[in-house]
């Protein structure tokens, strides 16, 4: 039998009431946003990225260097090769019109694969081999249909290895370090591709022009083996996060965040315009410089490949700095504002060595759009997990506008003359530069983590 309530109970002192300790106290907040402000905290703190070991930080220098020496062997050297063994222009034309097209279309599919693979690493190291493989086979078996084969692999390798070593590099250091390591990466590459055209083109002069893919082809195995240096456990997986005060957004979401967004979407099309007038300006210089100068027109012309590289070297690492410093759209103006000058000067240069000097500019805007590329990119596409697919995207806006711009110059040089060709291309850079001026926002967020 239940026993009754007393009617009058014993009332609690006052300090029975009392609560000791203040995180005892019940939170006034709503619930929602008390949840969304702890995971805010948690998303802090997992966005805390320590700094990379120094055999990481090095073994990625390394590797881009020597990456960038193993692409070298397939710039200009192809032609030669081929008009070496009596190949037609026609079939010349084709085969680089093979890997260019598997190129320019198969960058969105690379790197939205490299988002996908949990490893960077493998994607990576697998890159590397199938260029090295594709270079062995041009050497080895100078067929049309093996050297197609080879073309078609080397492009497709290539779309996943630039997102490789981007989100190699991102998930490495993080966001807040990540201009500083794009810049490494832009120094590293650009002294690989400087080095790696001296060492080829003597190696064709003085031993042959297939000596160029087996030395290609060798150098896979150094790009390996100072791929194995990069820690696996050092590298973070980029994946989706969730806003705030929302869900993780999966597949579809994720992919509407990168293609609605507004500062991408600029990037994108003040990219294109920038390549449209950029492209085909040294094409159209070498062919100056031969006009003028039929007798030093190669070395003038390596010197001015040689120029904007060592540039770049010096400066790259500076604009990574500077762009975590002082934010992205300064960088970009500067470097955009270099192409206009450029092409002016170009246009109203008479002397071949002072074109050389001139091209000081082109080192200016590669260095800044090396680092500034990737790194609007992974801005734009934070917490959305498809950085890598959004720079396929961009590279292949970029190619689009380097596939017009050869085709503008080349008619505007053939119609008004190549002084006319300049001033066409330099109207359109400061077209670019106007755009970039006028949609352009800052990506940078206010504080970095």
């Amino acid at each position: 039998m239940t026993r009754p309530r007393q009617a009058h109970r014993r009332p609690v002192a006052h300090r029975d009431r009392e609560v000791a300790r203040a995180e005892m106290r019940p939170d006034p907040r709503p619930d929602a946003t008390r949840d969304r402000d702890r995971a805010g905290a948690s998303l802090g703190r997992r966005r805390e990225k320590p700094a990379p070991s120094l055999t990481s930080s090095r073994g990625l220098d390394a590797f881009t260097f020597f990456v960038a020496n193993l692409q070298t062997g397939f710039g200009p050297f192809v032609a030669v090769y081929f008009t070496s063994q009596s190949w037609t222009q026609s079939d010349i034309g084709l085969v680089l019109t093979i890997g260019g097209l598997f190129s320019l279309f198969g960058q969105v599919p690379g790197g939205a694969f490299v988002d996908w693979v949990r490893s960077k690493r493998f994607v990576a190291a697998l890159s590397v081999a199938v260029i090295g493989a594709s270079a062995a086979g041009l050497a080895l078996f100078p067929t049309f249909l093996i050297v197609a084969l080879s073309m078609a692999a080397h492009s497709i390798a290539s779309c996943t290895l630039t997102p490789a070593i981007a989100a190699i590099s991102l998930g490495l250091v993080g966001h807040a370090g990540l201009g500083e390591r794009l810049g490494r990466n832009a120094r590293f590459s650009s002294i690989g591709n400087a080095l790696a055209a001296a060492g080829m083109g003597a190696c064709g002069y003085y031993l042959s022009s297939e000596s160029v893919f087996y030395v290609t082809a060798a150098l896979a195995l150094p790009t390996l083996a100072a791929l194995w240096f990069v820690r696996a456990s050092e590298i973070d997986l980029v994946r989706p996060q969730a806003p705030e005060g929302g869900a993780t957004p999966g597949g579809w979401e994720s992919l509407k965040l990168v293609v609605t967004n507004r500062a991408l979407l600029c990037f994108a099309a003040c990219i294109t315009l920038f390549f449209v007038a950029n492209a085909a300006m040294l094409p159209l210089v070498g062919s100056v410089l031969t006009v003028r100068t039929s007798q030093t027109a190669t070395i003038l012309i390596a010197a001015c490949i040689m120029a904007p590289q060592l540039v770049m070297a010096l400066i790259a690492p500076a604009v990574g700095r500077a762009a975590q410093a002082y934010g992205r759209r300064p960088l970009l103006i500067l470097g955009f504002a270099a192409l206009p000058i450029r092409g002016l000067l170009f246009a109203y240069t008479d002397a071949p060595e002072l074109l050389v000097a001139v091209q000081v500019f082109d080192g200016i805007s590669a260095a800044v759009l090396g680092v500034m590329v990737p790194l609007v990119v992974a801005d734009c596409t934070r917490g959305t997990g498809r950085f890598n697919m959004a720079l396929g995207a961009v590279g292949t806006a970029m190619g689009l506008g380097a596939a017009a711009s050869t085709t503008l110059s080349g008619y505007m040089a053939d119609h008004f003359g190549s002084h006319a060709a300049f001033l066409g291309l330099s109207a359109v850079a400061a077209l670019a530069l106007v755009l970039v001026l006028a949609i352009m926002p800052e990506t940078r967020r206010p504080k970095e983590p």
